[in-house]
């Protein structure tokens, strides 16, 4: 199914971000974006004209979900994209909740035509069956125009409602400390929802520019239903790559407002930072094991930091390799949700969570998925995420910390607004020279 570059010329990621504009814009396209300096994350995806569905609303036939799923996605060639919530996990892990969620628990697409962008060596490839609709694709992407940066607006602190205030979030911090020290958890990701109403802005070229501005590897908008899904996320979850398993967990935070090499000794010396980042490889390590070969799984790079949103985050690669009969589906519902956004162990981690957060997480913490047959997939953990609905103009956003044995509350709570910055006030932390 895959064609040679639809363009003669080479395609810079600049160029690339305009022709998934227009698509946007003309034929209702999803997008998922890359940034330039993210080494090996750099292939970008545009799907468009959506003609087959896949949603799940319904929790009574979640037990047949990866039988479902597998049908969708494995039943050509075609890329499948879309959104698992975390919701839809809560459900996997047996986690019980009374909480209302307005979003499916899955939601997936497959497209007339999917443009797949390379920034190694430039190249935009047409995945698609039809070659006359490859020959009005590439007129089409050569039409597309500049596109015009539009100022972020930022949020005065009287328009925003927070499920968990600063007093509820502490509180919230010093409840887990107590599950912590009754051996409920030995970690727990604690998050806040943000929301603003009547938030009159383009959000397609809200999404445009904020990837500009903040550039991040895992970048996606995805429209379901009346809701834009418009994710900034800069976390792994899992990449299968012909068989070949990569998660890349993030855990340690540290905010900045001008770097220096000495913040990133900081970071990484930091026992409480090691701590977070090392329980959490541990559990991505047991989680991915029972899909691998014997012997394969190991650890790389552990304690690495990058820069993003001013903020350094540390990781570790977890590699792996596919057993003989299992696919990345098999992979993907065995570990989701991400051990970085639950905590562990993960099921007493999510139960806690549960009484602990006033909110559903909905999209927020599930995982934006590429799949392109059952040995290769690409899927995010869908932190730093964003839903305006294009009815109502009202916008929500979720952030939140890892809580260990010496976390202090006030101190998760910066953490947690530092997290939401670039969308609660962004000109505070933009660069001059983005």
């Amino acid at each position: 199914m895959a064609t040679p570059s639809i363009f003669s010329e080479l395609i810079n990621f600049d160029r690339f971000r305009e022709i998934a504009l227009h698509f946007v814009r003309e034929q209702n396209a999803d997008v998922l974006l890359t940034s330039p300096g993210f080494g090996h994350c750099g292939r970008s995806f545009i799907g468009i004209l959506p003609d087959e569905e896949f949603i799940l609303t319904d929790e009574l036939i979640v037990e047949t979900l990866e039988h479902e799923v597998k049908a969708f996605a494995f039943s050509d060639s075609k890329p499948s994209i879309g959104y698992v919530s975390y919701d839809c996990g809560q459900v996997l892990r047996s986690v019980k909740t009374i909480k209302h969620t307005q979003y499916p628990f899955v939601h997936l697409k497959k497209y007339k035509a999917v443009l797949v962008h390379d920034e190694v060596d430039g190249s935009v490839k047409c995945l698609c069956d039809d070659n006359s609709f490859i020959a009005f694709i590439t007129e089409q992407a050569l039409s597309a125009g500049q596109i015009t940066d539009i100022e972020l607006p930022g949020f005065s602190d009287h328009a925003v409602t927070m499920s968990l205030d600063k007093k509820g979030y502490e509180d919230g911090v010093r409840k887990t400390l107590e599950h912590i020290r009754d051996g409920l958890t030995y970690q727990l990701n604690l998050s806040t929802m943000f929301r603003i109403k009547d938030v009159d802005i383009d959000p397609v070229l809200w999404f445009f520019t904020l990837n500009k501005k903040f550039p991040a590897p895992y970048y996606a908008m995805f429209k379901s239903s009346e809701d834009l899904i418009i994710s900034t996320s800069p976390e792994l979850f899992l990449r299968v790559e012909n068989g070949h398993v990569l998660s890349e967990p993030i855990k340690g935070t540290l905010h900045f407002e001008e770097y220096s090499a000495e913040l990133e000794k900081e970071l990484t010396s930091s026992p409480k930072e090691d701590a977070e980042l090392s329980m959490i490889v541990d559990l991505v390590r047991n989680d991915i094991s029972s899909d691998c070969k014997y012997g394969s799984v190991k650890v790389e790079d552990h304690k690495s930091v990058f820069a993003v949103d001013n903020l350094l985050q540390m990781f570790s690669r977890v590699r792996g390799e596919l057993a003989e009969g299992r696919d990345c589906l098999d992979l993907f519902f065995n570990a989701f949700p991400g051990g970085s956004i639950t905590g562990c162990p993960k099921k007493s981690s999510m139960e806690l969570i549960e009484k602990l957060e006033p909110h559903s997480r909905g999209p927020f913490c599930g995982s934006i998925v590429l799949i392109e047959g059952s040995q290769n997939m690409i899927s995010s953990i869908a932190i730093r995420t964003a839903v305006y609905n294009l009815k109502d103009k009202n916008l929500t956003y979720w952030a939140g910390s890892g809580i260990v044995i010496d976390s202090d509350p006030e101190d998760e709570y910066l953490e947690t607004l530092a997290k939401a910055g670039k969308i609660l006030h962004p000109q505070k932390h933009i660069s001059e020279d983005s």
